[in-house]
């Protein structure tokens, strides 16, 4: 009987192992080694509108807001590492997009998938949760949200944190943008059409892997969470609108720049210099802009958090120790 409760109890924990992960994969511990409740990370949702809006959140509501927004075709999954690793300190968000995530995705007729109403539903998202000061993580599609939200209340924005997230023309100005500036200039079914090939398997998992060291390291619940979500029937139509909005991006540029010259946020930059969407030419124009912009240039690709995870955290940690006074 002892020998089978001892084998019992081994097999218990293995399987707690299994299901919660490792500490640093859900919550930080403290400095004894204690899990607090703040470190742990939330799965909570709030009404905006007739939607449901997914998030994440963790980290002491007292300390330092950190808004992370994640990029195309992902979701706040995209963060599920990056959180924990930052919630001792800092009280952090991401949320899932309309049409994103496990947020509520109406259909193209019922909901406006552009990049301003996007934007719209992040800033009430901001208000609703009283975030009031923030730090701005902006990735991807994250940029063009961010930076509407950033040039509407500069107050609001402490510091950015920019990852192979875009707002020069020299970010846009390579073979990946061709045939979606050709739906830009001509809104056509055939443009439309040549645009579906992106939201396949193949090129979800080409985003992850294409330019990372090592590809065994990127993990196949990358795919396993984002196409499932983008084969729902319905939300081709959705990606297909997005992209036709980004074409509105590049004619605020000079205004995003503009608030970076006027308001010169601390900002940091961490970059995967081997993305083949939003290559190193992209990166490097922050600096004209911005006196003091920290530029870090990652051997990785596009989601340069799954290669590179600790790597940001760690220059993310230094940086805002520099220009966010946390608790």
């Amino acid at each position: 009987m002892k020998t089978q409760s001892i084998t019992q109890l081994v097999i218990g924990a293995a399987i707690a192992v299994a299901f919660v992960g490792p500490i640093t994969k859900t919550a930080r511990a403290d400095d004894r080694g204690r899990v607090t409740a703040d470190s742990q990370v939330m799965h909570r949702t709030i009404q905006i509108d007739n939607l449901e809006i997914i998030y994440r959140e963790a980290g002491p509501k007292d300390a330092p807001t950190l808004l992370l927004l994640h990029g195309f075709p992902t979701s706040s999954h995209m963060f599920r590492n990056l959180i924990p690793a930052l919630a001792d300190r800092y009280h952090v968000v991401a949320p899932d997009y309309p049409g994103f995530g496990f947020s509520s995705a109406p259909s193209v007729d019922e909901f406006e998938y552009s990049f301003d109403n996007l934007a719209r539903v992040i800033q009430v998202f901001t208000e609703r949760l009283k975030l009031d000061q923030y730090s701005l993580y902006v990735m991807d599609y994250g940029a063009p949200v961010g930076f509407r939200l950033a040039t509407a209340h500069p107050e609001r924005v402490q510091t950015l944190i920019i990852q192979n997230g875009n707002a020069y023309e020299e970010g846009i100005d390579n073979p990946f943008w061709v045939p979606v500036k050709a739906f830009w200039k001509e809104r056509s079914s055939e443009n439309r059409d040549a645009l579906r090939s992106m939201l396949t398997l193949d090129a979800t998992k080409w985003q992850f892997t294409s330019g990372v060291r090592n590809a065994a390291t990127i993990s196949p619940d990358n795919w396993g969470h984002v196409q499932p979500l983008l084969d729902r029937p319905g939300n081709d139509e959705i990606q297909l609108e997005l992209f036709h909005s980004y074409g509105s991006n590049p004619a605020l540029y000079p205004q995003w720049q503009a608030y970076l010259r006027k308001h010169q946020p601390p900002t940091l930059i961490v970059w995967g210099k081997n993305d083949a969407i939003f290559p190193a030419e992209g990166a490097y124009p922050y600096q004209r802009d911005l006196k003091d912009a920290e530029l870090h240039l990652l051997d990785t690709g596009h989601f340069a958090l799954e290669e590179n995870g600790e790597v940001i955290a760690n220059h993310m940690r230094q940086f805002l120790g520099q220009h966010v006074h946390s608790r």
